[in-house]
């Protein structure tokens, strides 16, 4: 009885505690111009199943860059991310907006934009749990990098990291702290060569008092992993972790169109 009032109490302060802002960073330099791109993906369990398709894609527009990455699984569930973001000496995002929903995920659908400061949000904690929406007023600081994470891995110089920011809605927002963190590098064959390939940590930090509840309590935002290629122009090769709070962990492959015989 007393650990159940224990967890009743956690769960009202992280609750009741305001939105709080994480640490101002510095926005990450531009090493690699982005542009045109187009890459085909297949998302996996960890049996090697694979549960989705999709397409990461990339254009130039008015001076920005829209990307989209996009994934329909077997079971009907969408999830489409798409961010703008501007290259200027540093990377900033302009707008953003995430669609998740079907039997895979909790319902998740988020915008923002830093034209007009604002952001919709309808939101589920859980498949069981009602939607939740909220709208207003979003604090988009310079280093703010929903959607953008494989970019600025690719543009960190080898072997270092860098701490950064991150909006996360329940339904109402939260600056939280993102640190790519640099953790090793493997050698693998390509045919008759080998490549090198970096792994990075991506971790998401709820500070202060709340980031105590929130591990109390099991909230703690969850840990991915990307496997990138390095060399003068690293590239894309794998990505792990769920894709949002308390799901399964998945894997995110680039894979080729089948053609006929």
């Amino acid at each position: 009885m007393a650990s159940l009032k224990l967890a009743v109490w956690v769960t009202f302060l992280v609750l009741a505690l305001p939105s709080t802002s994480a640490p101002a960073g510095i926005p990450v330099k531009v090493r690699l111009i982005e542009g045109n791109s187009r890459g085909f993906l297949v998302l996996r369990d960890l049996n090697r199943n694979a549960i989705a398709h999709g397409e990461l894609m990339q254009r130039p527009r008015g001076g920005r860059i829209e990307s989209q990455l996009l994934l329909n699984f077997k079971d009907g569930s969408i999830r489409d991310e798409r961010v703008t973001f501007s290259q200027n000496e540093v990377f900033r995002v302009e707008a953003y907006r995430l669609v998740q929903r079907g039997p895979s995920f909790p319902l998740s659908e988020i915008s923002f934009d830093r034209r007009s400061g604002r952001f919709d949000a309808r939101t589920q904690q859980t498949k069981s749990d009602e939607v939740s929406e909220a709208s207003g007023a979003l604090e988009m600081p310079a280093d703010l990098y929903n959607g953008m994470a494989l970019v600025l891995l690719k543009n960190l110089p080898p072997g270092s990291g860098a701490s950064v920011q991150m909006a996360v809605f329940t339904p109402k927002p939260r600056l939280l702290e993102m640190k790519l963190i640099s953790e090793e590098e493997i050698v693998v064959r390509l045919g008759s060569s080998t490549r090198t390939i970096r792994r990075y940590l991506v971790k998401l930090e709820v500070g202060g008092l709340t980031g105590v509840l929130a591990s109390l309590v099991g909230k703690d935002p969850p840990d991915v992993r990307y496997w990138l290629a390095t060399g003068e122009v690293p590239a894309f090769v794998q990505f792990q972790g769920p894709m949002f709070l308390k799901g399964p962990v998945w894997r995110l492959e680039l894979t080729t169109l089948e053609l006929p015989n």
